[in-house]
């Protein structure tokens, strides 16, 4: 009897984590008959997105790849990259080959004037209905051809409300703060970074201007001993794990870093920032173009782009999506900022083919430059830096300590 009652729970269990599988992948899509046109056929799409950037089952969310997978019986590869120029050189080179690529605005204009993008066909993709027309027709793609988005968003600073005064941040100046040197983190890549250091010097993030370009260069430069390591993804861990206090990032990533550590605030500063969007295309050499653009219907699904949405912590440009969500986070003012702040910011455009080049030298010049201090400023910021990190560390321990106490 004891021997059957093992039997009996071992297959209650079993049961339970099925249902619980069943239930992470388990979604209901507008046309079910839609996605039955590839079953049994035994093909797959090659995925390439950012990293952190698709739900994926974790903490109870819904596994959209895997939900795709069991919908359709296409398998899904599914890699990930850090930067738009990552995904630039990796498609550029034809080294590689993806039926789907998720890149930011100016990117997709890039990549459409170098045709390494293909126009869509929305007859293959009927959800596109419920997208919002302002992220569809843009400056990037003016007829919607070549893009669909996936999501929205603003840049900012993330900060650490423990060790850093809530009033210096404000403004892009932050960055730049010496008092804070080792604890800055900045944008790995030239597009963000040249904006946030033009819009600090009073210009056009998407300035074509060789002096301005020029002055927002030295401005990196001077910021760079400042700089504790240049990142992507990497910001998850260091923010998160307080090894760094300041970070400019994306409004959705700081929600989800937030929920981890409720230390993190985000900020976006009065000079104005990025208004982004981040959309889904199909590289010219793909080789599942249909399948893809099923994929694709498939993200743009209310039900899908909504969890998505609750998981990544983003903005969504799929109305139907958007009814979906809590009130809580449609009122959130990270994700969804006010009009008044929306009004302040910029979306990319693209840059003339010299303009890219020049900023691409100069990000390179940055980078490697050792030598743009003079030997009296690299002594000063150390001794600021150094005092201001004792106060900091001090204030670390202290706070380590009544967490011990508590």
């Amino acid at each position: 009897m004891k021997k059957c009652m093992q039997l009996l729970l071992c297959a209650a269990l079993i049961l339970s984590l099925s249902v619980t599988a069943f239930a992470e992948t388990e979604v209901s899509v507008v046309d079910e008959e839609y996605y039955t046109k590839f079953q049994g056929e035994d093909i797959s799409i090659s995925v390439y997105n950012w990293g952190e950037y698709i739900s994926d089952g974790s903490d109870d969310t819904l596994d959209i790849n895997k939900a795709f997978e069991e919908l359709t019986g296409i398998k899904v590869l599914y890699t990930t990259f850090a930067t738009n120029e990552e995904l630039y050189a990796k498609i550029k080179s034809g080294g590689a080959s993806y039926d789907i690529i998720i890149p930011s605005d100016y990117m997709v204009a890039r990549m459409i004037d170098e045709q390494l993008i293909q126009p869509l066909d929305f007859d293959n993709i009927p959800n596109v209905q419920y997208l919002d027309p302002q992220y569809v027709y843009t400056d990037f793609d003016p007829e919607g051809a070549y893009s669909v988005p996936y999501t929205w968003g603003t840049v900012g600073i993330i900060y650490n409300t423990q060790y850093v005064d809530e009033e210096d941040t404000h403004s892009w100046d932050l960055l730049w703060d010496e008092r804070y040197m080792g604890e800055i983190l900045m944008f790995s890549n030239p597009r963000d970074s040249f904006a946030i250091a033009l819009k600090r010097l009073g210009y056009s993030m998407n300035s074509q201007n060789e002096d301005e370009l020029l002055e927002a260069c030295e401005s990196l430069k001077d910021q760079k001993a400042l700089v504790q390591a240049y990142v992507m993804d990497e910001i998850f861990d260091k923010m998160e794990g307080e090894e760094a206090m300041i970070a400019p990032y994306y409004a959705g990533d700081a929600v989800v870093m937030a929920e981890e550590n409720p230390n993190l605030a985000f900020t976006i500063p009065e000079e104005g920032t990025n208004r982004f969007i981040d959309s889904i295309c199909i590289p010219y050499n793909a080789k599942q173009k249909e399948a893809a653009e099923m994929y694709i219907n498939f993200l743009c699904e209310p039900e899908v782009a909504a969890a998505n949405i609750e998981y990544i912590g983003y903005s969504t440009p799929n109305l139907a999506a958007y009814e979906l969500l809590d009130e809580e986070i449609q009122q959130d003012e990270i994700t969804y900022p006010s009009q008044d702040v929306l009004a302040n910011t910029e979306a990319f455009i693209s840059l003339s083919p010299e303009t890219s080049t020049l900023m691409d030298k100069l990000w390179t010049e940055i980078l490697s430059d050792d030598e743009n201090y003079s030997k009296w400023t690299i002594p000063a910021f150390l001794v600021v830096g150094i005092l201001f990190s004792i106060g900091i560390n001090v204030r670390r321990a202290i706070h380590k300590k009544k967490e011990n106490i508590l």
